[in-house]
């Protein structure tokens, strides 16, 4: 009865591998925008192989396998709780403080498609628009500079999509040099200062609403107060990949600064 309980748990545990494996290589070569999750994926077939690993070694080597496999849980506790807490602190943020009113609001740019908005921008966009125009006092900088496979900068895509809408164009600047979200902050405040001749001490910050936490952390850095404005994301699971990732993003700009 042992032997076929351990030959039923073996067979459903190379099943979980196998189909880990497989839904990684998935998001990662047949879809687009799941590249993230497919790390994920990748990483808990890793996980398991490492205690298919140990399970082996036990058979041998009773006692180093034990040792290893205490530390190996240790540390998949400490990282749990690790992801865990730092999404709460994203999820936090991702509410925005949208009922705050300051004079600019900056836009984050997001992917082009050629000259096309990817579907993050796209909501940025909805939610720029429909913030702008129930804000008709203040003045937006719209963010974000020119990729290698985009036929022109974000800023430029955001200004054009939101004055269609009906956006006054004299209520946004243009800010096309940026490449990251720091640059993102500093080269929009740069221009406002520019145009104004004061640098602000607080702004409306717009962008999706996992980004807002990190993008927080760059207002901070450059020694301005940003009230979120969370644009929704659309579609449910390209938010799960991207949620997972900002916690990556959170702890690589803890890390290494950038």
């Amino acid at each position: 009865m042992k032997t076929a309980k351990h030959q039923i748990g073996s067979i459903l545990l190379w099943a979980a591998i196998v189909l880990l494996i497989v839904m990684g290589l998935i998001l990662r070569f047949a879809v687009v925008g799941f590249s993230f999750l497919a790390l994920v994926c990748f990483f808990l077939a890793a996980l398991l192989l490492a205690y298919r690993g140990i399970a082996l070694l036990a058979s041998k080597y009773a006692k180093p396998a034990k040792i290893l496999r205490t530390v190996l849980t240790a540390c998949v506790c400490v990282g749990f709780l690790i992801v865990t807490v730092t999404g709460v602190l994203v999820a936090k943020a991702s509410l925005g403080q949208p009922d705050q009113t300051c004079q600019y609001v900056v836009v984050l740019g997001a992917g082009l498609h050629g000259s096309t908005p990817s579907m993050s921008l796209q909501d940025r966009l909805d939610a720029a628009c429909e913030y702008l125009s129930a804000h008709p006092e203040m003045i937006c900088v719209v963010s974000g500079g020119q990729g290698p496979d985009e036929d022109m900068s974000e800023a430029q895509c955001m200004f054009n999509i939101l004055t269609e809408r009906g956006i006054d164009p004299a209520r946004i600047l243009i800010e096309d040099r940026s490449t990251s979200t720091q640059e993102n902050l500093q080269y929009s405040l740069d221009l406002i200062e520019k145009h104004t001749g004061i640098r602000p001490d607080e702004i409306g910050l717009l962008s999706s609403e996992y980004h807002l936490f990190r993008a927080g952390l760059f207002a901070q850095e450059q020694g301005v107060t940003a009230y979120g404005i969370p644009a929704k994301t659309s579609w449910p699971a390209l938010f799960i990949n991207y949620f997972l990732r900002e916690i990556a993003g959170v702890w690589h700009y803890i890390l290494l600064g950038s």
